[in-house]
């Protein structure tokens, strides 16, 4: 039997933008992208804290150590700038490897979105 787990979480991070004229997608700062363990294309979950809104959409490479969290085409109408959100990606695993999978999990700060 396999499960969906947690793999990747960027727990509480603040949106930079929103580009409704962008092909859809969520641009993530390369360095939070790399400490998460996330790939460019990859599908992830969003959750904005400060309207209720989930939804998925796949991930784009930001600039390196710019802070940059962009919700781009449809899905920047479910955010505005500032928003904090998380961002989740799930991996299948078999049920007995997923009893002992450690995700990876980010609280960057919310100032900046930086990791230190």
């Amino acid at each position: 039997m396999q499960i969906q787990v947690v793999k990747s979480k960027i727990h509480r991070v603040k949106v930079t933008g929103a580009d409704l004229n962008y092909i859809g997608s969520i641009t993530i700062d390369e360095a939070l992208m790399e400490a998460a363990n996330l790939i460019e294309g990859e599908k992830v979950s969003i959750v904005n804290i400060n309207n209720g809104e989930r939804f998925e959409t796949y991930v784009i490479i930001g600039e390196k150590n710019s802070g940059e969290i962009t919700l781009n085409g449809p899905a920047a109408r479910k955010v505005q700038k500032d928003d904090i959100i998380i961002i989740i990606s799930y991996a299948t695993l078999d049920f007995e490897e997923a009893k002992t999978f450690k995700p990876w999990i980010l609280f960057p700060n919310e100032t900046d979105n930086s990791l230190t």
